[in-house]
């Protein structure tokens, strides 16, 4: 019959891995208490110790990124804003247009329905 391969949780990785810093426990007592190889509990406790800075990191990137989709939305809604201005532009040229070419000034309507949505 096969073993299924044990997975560990980050919480408990990250457990054992500050039992070993502390060096309360040797790593082969922290092996027969959590029962898992020594190997393993060095191999966390080197990569949480690699890790550790970037705690302190993580505050710093969320803002970067918060500031550059600020940035960006701003950039989309001057893009909004401009293109709107040239619509507009756009249907009073057309309609003064079709009106000179008709000679008369009768009330200006929509060429198609669907452009009443823009």
């Amino acid at each position: 019959m096969k073993k299924s391969r044990r997975t560990f949780s980050a919480e408990f990785k990250a457990k054992v891995a500050i039992e070993a810093i502390k060096e309360v426990k040797t790593i082969s007592e922290l092996a027969q208490i959590y029962q898992v190889h020594p190997n393993l509990i060095g191999l966390w406790k080197k990569e949480f110790l690699s890790n550790a800075g970037k705690v302190f990191e993580a505050g710093k990137d969320e803002t970067d990124q918060i500031n550059k989709l600020k940035k960006e939305n701003d950039e989309l809604v001057h893009q909004i804003g401009k293109l709107t201005v040239d619509i507009n532009w756009l249907k009073k040229r057309f309609f003064d247009t079709a009106a000179d070419a008709q000679g008369d000034d009768r009330q200006r309507r929509w060429p198609d329905e669907h452009l009443r949505s823009m």
